[in-house]
């Protein structure tokens, strides 16, 4: 219990009061010759962010979100569902990669920014 902290989720950690956190995701999709496609409204190639990742914290991320457990626990969160959808998307065949720039604010302290992505994808011979 006592390294309840160290753990992005704080399982098993007491904390009394939530933090107040927010958060905010540009989503893009890098391709093989490096341009940078904006996924606009969470829509690409036919498909559809929130049909992909239907858990509630991480819907519309591009709309500020609060962080109800916690930026680090969003931000693990986030780095998986980039990673599931990498891999659960096969019907797009032009991303290398998913990239996440995260614009958030820690208990009203911030702008802070991270970027997150995903695995590269085997997008086989051209």
């Amino acid at each position: 219990m006592a390294n309840g902290y160290r753990d992005s989720h704080n399982y098993f950690a007491f904390q009394p009061f939530n933090e107040s956190s927010t958060y905010a995701v540009e989503l893009v999709r890098v391709l093989d010759d490096g341009q940078r496609v904006p996924v606009a409204n969470g829509r690409w190639e036919g498909y559809d962010w929130n049909e992909l990742i239907d858990w509630g914290p991480l819907r519309s991320p591009w709309h500020q979100r609060h962080a109800f457990s916690g930026v680090d626990a969003v931000l693990d969160f986030l780095d998986n569902a980039l990673n599931w959808v990498a891999d659960n998307t096969p019907g797009d065949t032009e991303t290398l990669y998913f990239e996440a720039t995260v614009t958030y604010y820690r208990n009203a302290r911030g702008p802070y920014v991270t970027v997150i992505r995903s695995h590269e994808r085997d997008l086989g011979d051209p």
